[in-house]
């Protein structure tokens, strides 16, 4: 074997940039108009793709007005036990959970979320997605087309794909696994994730672009490690975030007594 992980995963980027390129913009616009009207650009997946969620926010090179919904009850912690693995593969795929775990967030009219999910198969992102767009957010979903030939076990018959409004594709293989290894029955090296945070950097780059032809800036997060940037400087960025997250949850208030009130 000539190839191991890296020339195959570069190869798996350079398409996913080709195929994307028109996915890319058209989320990057919605994205930005979102953010310029003082919303929110909501972060979901379960499993490893809770990951790109992290990656995107908070971290160095991003920006105030993403939120990650992290649901720790669809995240492992543990190999085995609580928290574990077998715990999370199982509640990811029961259906109607999620919205107990949505209803408590500042999901608002005129958001938008990505939800990212290699199979696009989980009820987790499947209910999330149709969740939002009952609420007039606009979704995105960063899967694999190449599960599309698979069929949907959703009772809704959809997939994350078709639940969605726009739909990023990772091109990452099925089995996910890229490296394949002589008298061995299976690939190594999952590809998927690392995919994932790939492209949500991209959206990430091309939403401050658009916002900077709108005459918007966004406070960014950058390292302490870096001259003339301090902690202060983060703690600073972090009051602005609460702000915003402050007036969506004030947004959202209305929304969550009603439901609460079984309305």
């Amino acid at each position: 074997m000539s190839d191991f992980y890296i020339p195959r995963l570069a190869a798996l980027i350079e398409q996913a940039s080709k195929v994307n390129s028109e996915a890319f913009e058209q989320a990057a616009s919605r994205f930005a108009d979102s953010l310029q009207n003082g919303g929110l650009v909501h972060l979901y997946g379960s499993g490893h793709s809770v990951l790109p969620c992290q990656e995107m926010f908070p971290r160095y090179g991003t920006y105030v007005g993403f939120n990650p919904l992290t649901d720790p009850r669809v995240m492992w912690h543990n190999v085995l036990g609580a928290g574990g693995v077998r715990e999370l593969l199982w509640l990811e795929r029961t259906e109607n959970y999620a919205e107990k775990f949505l209803d408590h967030q500042p999901l608002n009219k005129g958001d938008s979320i990505i939800i990212f999910g290699h199979s696009g198969r989980n009820a987790s992102g499947i209910d999330t997605a149709l969740y939002a767009k009952k609420r007039g957010i606009f979704v995105v979903a960063v899967t694999s087309k190449n599960n599309l030939d698979k069929p949907a076990t959703h009772s809704s018959g959809k997939r994350l794909a078709d639940a969605a409004d726009l739909v990023i594709d990772t091109c990452s293989p099925i089995e996910d696994a890229i490296v394949p290894v002589e008298g061995w029955s299976r690939p190594v090296s999952g590809s998927s994730t690392v995919l994932a945070m790939i492209l949500a950097h991209e959206l990430i780059a091309r939403t401050a672009d658009q916002l900077s032809k709108r005459g918007v800036e966004l406070p960014v997060f950058a390292s302490p490690t870096i001259a003339g940037v301090t902690l202060h400087d983060t703690d600073v960025i972090y009051g602005v975030y609460r702000e915003r997250m402050l007036e969506a949850q004030k947004k959202h208030l209305p929304t969550f007594q009603a439901t609460m009130r079984g309305e």
